[in-house]
């Protein structure tokens, strides 16, 4: 396929809005999606707590003759904020690799240290393996991916808690 036939594939998804689309032929494979920023953002839903009681039952009280609510028991305190995670972030589409072969160990698995530099994964894209390096020290928290999975540009591969 030569940048001209793109070129109009692009163009054709684009007239009959298609968001997605893959072709597969002998060697070649082509995989194009596209989409608004606003769509694929996630909703986001906040939960808000009413910090005092409603107002007309505190109000029944004194008139019962029983003795005002008590104030609740202090909140729990405030859970620590979030963690503040390096993100890994794949610089090509591909197909993620945890190890250098079949049947070898990982790179690295969650717990590891890691410097920068060090291999983490590799990233196959057009038969080529590019090897995915840490681009700062710290300790791998989470692996985001499974052995063999598709990924796409920019996808989060690796959530590392830097060195202080």
């Amino acid at each position: 396929m030569n940048q001209k036939e793109l070129k109009e594939l692009v163009e054709f998804l684009i007239e009959k809005d298609i968001t997605e689309f893959e072709l597969e032929r002998g060697d070649v494979k082509v995989r194009i999606k596209r989409g608004t920023p606003e769509a694929t953002h996630s909703e986001r839903i906040i939960a808000v707590s009413a910090p005092h009681p409603v107002q007309g039952a505190s109000a029944a009280a004194p008139a019962s003759g029983l003795p005002p609510e008590t104030p609740a028991p202090p909140a729990a305190p405030a859970p620590p904020p979030p963690e503040e995670l390096h993100m890994v972030k794949s610089p090509i589409v591909g197909t993620y690799y945890e190890s250098p072969s079949p049947g070898s160990p990982p790179f690295v698995k969650p717990g590891d240290s890691v410097e920068v530099g060090q291999v983490l994964c590799i990233v196959e894209a057009m038969k080529l393996m590019n090897e995915i390096e840490a681009d700062v020290a710290g300790e791998i928290v989470k692996s985001l991916l499974k052995n063999g999975q598709p990924i796409e540009y920019n996808q989060e591969l690796f959530a590392i808690r830097p060195k202080k």
